[in-house]
């Protein structure tokens, strides 16, 4: 099993690198920013973040240490090893459970300085085939989001914490693991728990 595990936390991993980015308003193509402020955001309808979250140099850099190890085993069991991924949009942390082909995996998204209103702008042009605003994770506006891939255990979570950075979240989970049939709340607890630290930092 343990194969299989590492072929979908690469996958997981993969998806932050790629989905990450603003959109070429002419072709809905996910495109990395080098923006290097917030200046004009949020735009294309994104919700602004009322509370921005402005100290995360030290999670940008050691993303494992947004979440410890044993709230993630909280959340979803018992944790075998972590990996940390050097993407090109940013660091992520890879929790890989001892029991199944389970990961989580999630990370501050630091490539793309749109934050939420690149994926607002990528849903405009059809960039995506899953678009959804949910509930706030602790008064932070969140998306569900995902550019194929769709389905039972797996959900592409990203908050706004700042109008020009987002944490994303994405559990990869085996009809053996109990949060299997809600994966989305899986990553729902696990973003509430990073920006719990991220707040306190």
């Amino acid at each position: 099993m343990r194969p299989k595990a590492t072929v979908l936390t690469i996958a997981a991993l993969s998806s932050i690198a790629f989905l990450g980015g603003c959109s070429d308003q002419k072709s809905g193509t996910p495109t990395p920013t080098g923006a290097p402020s917030s200046t004009g955001l949020p735009s294309n309808g994104a919700p602004a973040v009322m509370n921005p979250i402005a100290n995360t140099a030290q999670f940008e850099s050691d993303p494992c240490a947004a979440v410890p190890t044993a709230e993630v085993e909280s959340l979803g069991g018992k944790v075998e090893r972590t990996e940390q991924e050097n993407l090109t949009m940013g660091k992520a942390c890879a929790w890989i459970f001892a029991k199944g082909a389970n990961t989580v995996s999630a990370g501050l998204v630091a490539g793309n300085k749109e934050g939420l209103s690149s994926l607002y702008a990528q849903n405009a042009t059809g960039g995506l085939t899953t678009f959804k605003p949910v509930e706030q994770v602790d008064g932070y506006p969140a998306v569900v989001y995902a550019n194929g891939g769709e389905g039972p255990g797996t959900c592409t979570l990203a908050v706004g914490i700042r109008d020009d950075l987002v944490y994303t979240v994405i559990p990869r989970l085996g009809s053996d693991h109990p949060s299997y049939s809600d994966s989305c709340g899986m990553a729902t607890k696990v973003a509430a728990a990073a920006i719990k630290n991220l707040k306190g930092a």
